[in-house]
């Protein structure tokens, strides 16, 4: 049981959220006789002590205001973890509720920001990245933590109710490299590669055009394999663009081959829409684009992913609601692997403008190929100990592992090649 002077939405939020990983209902009182007569653990959540068998934690005042405005925040080290929201006069020694609000809602980007230079909140900015947590699921050992130590106080199974699981993902861009492209655009490129002299490719593209070799990019069947072999069932996002742009470079999805590779995944995986670059700049395109994969696929859509993981709160999540997506998978940078909510679970996004949970599911990742090549500039075997990190630690708190990887990362070109086997390794190391 938690007592509380006023339930307010915030606490109600967090509250849930809390019961979701431990498995377990916390009842909230504002009666103080109740909670003095209960038989149950007590957590105290209120300025003043009530009785000797209660867990004290002195609330910050976050849980209790109704508006966005700048917090002033001092991370220190306490109970082996960084935290923040400090006060030694409790047995805690931080508001641990108010702390996992501020994260798992995203409230600094609510906050004027700097952007990146795809105007995306910038990770640089974040609490995580400025105070050297980005990389742990701190809200997961927050957790684990507080249930150890509520379990001194009475019989109490401190175990999670959670147990760790694998979620690999795909967001599929550029679905072929040469096959089924436009004929101008083949022969453009064919010419260009000549010019720079690149006959690699131009022998490469020879011998797709001739079709004695695969397309390069048409990496699914070997997908296919490890995915039967290691027993895993993933999502793929396609990137469903009526029309081309400088980030929007997937075949049409009004082509035979787009409708035949989505159909194909559908019958066998759970697909979801990645809505274009474009899309970011006109709404209408992403219910344009859900209705697209809804059509080929004969069946409702209700996952997404954004192109570029292009997020801004809370724009992007309330134009998903309004277009019937209820699992989202942006929350990640496109800048750096890590953890941008601080938190390895799924959880319900908080409208904090409105001050309101909402139905739609978040389900963080934190690494994407992408970051690793592109951003952290690491090679395929420093990016696989990233990748190895990343699983043990997510076990660890027995949270959810998502990773992302593109079909055109894991060919075998000479310069992916290395990527292709890093992926292999680690499935079959862990799985």
């Amino acid at each position: 049981m938690l007592y509380t002077p006023a339930t307010l939405p915030r606490l109600q939020y967090v509250i849930s959220f809390v019961e979701s990983i431990i498995g377990q209902q916390i009842t909230i009182t504002t009666d103080k006789e109740q909670f003095i007569q209960a038989k149950s653990i007590k957590i105290n959540y209120s300025d003043s002590k009530i009785c000797e068998d209660e867990y004290h934690i002195i609330p910050h005042t976050l849980l209790f205001q109704k508006t966005i405005e700048p917090v002033e925040i001092t991370v220190a080290e306490c109970r082996n973890n960084p935290c923040f929201f400090v006060n030694q006069n409790d047995h805690h020694g931080f508001d641990v509720f108010a702390a996992i609000f501020y994260l798992i809602t995203r409230y600094e980007e609510y906050l004027p920001h700097q952007k990146d230079v795809f105007g995306r909140y910038a990770h640089t900015n974040s609490l995580a990245y400025q105070n050297n947590f980005l990389t742990i699921p701190l809200v997961n050992l927050w957790i684990s933590d507080l249930i150890i130590s509520l379990s001194k106080l009475a019989t109490y199974d401190s175990r999670l109710t959670t147990s760790f699981s694998f979620l690999p993902t795909y967001d599929i861009d550029i679905a072929y490299a040469y096959n089924h492209q436009q004929m101008i655009k083949n022969i453009g490129g064919f010419f260009k590669d000549l010019v720079k002299g690149d006959i690699e490719k131009v022998i490469e593209r020879a011998n797709v055009y001739s079709g004695t070799k695969q397309d390069p990019f048409d990496t699914y069947r070997w997908l296919d394999a490890l995915h039967k072999q290691h027993q895993l069932a993933p999502i793929y996002f396609f990137l469903l663009a009526k029309k081309k742009g400088i980030y929007d470079k997937n075949i049409s999805p009004a082509s035979t081959a787009m409708k035949q590779l989505v159909q194909k995944h559908s019958a066998r995986y759970q697909v979801g829409i990645h809505p274009s670059w474009q899309s970011g700049d006109k709404e209408l395109l992403v219910k344009e684009e859900i209705d697209s994969i809804k059509k080929i696929t004969a069946n409702d859509c209700n996952k997404s992913r954004q192109h570029y993981i292009r997020l801004t709160l809370p724009e992007t999540y309330r134009t998903l609601i309004k277009n019937g997506i209820t699992d989202d998978y942006s929350m990640g940078y496109g800048s750096i692997n890590g953890f941008r909510a601080s938190v390895a679970s799924p959880f319900y996004w908080y409208d904090l403008e409105k001050e309101k949970t909402t139905n739609l599911l978040i389900y963080p990742f934190c690494f994407m190929e992408a970051n690793s090549f592109f951003e952290q500039h690491l090679s395929a075997e420093e990016a696989g100990r990233e990748l190895q990190y990343y699983y043990d630690i997510v076990k660890q708190v027995d949270g959810q592992l998502i990773t992302i990887f593109h079909n055109h990362f894991l060919t075998e070109q000479p310069q992916w090649k290395p990527w292709r086997e890093m992926y292999a390794a680690f499935l079959s190391e862990n799985f």
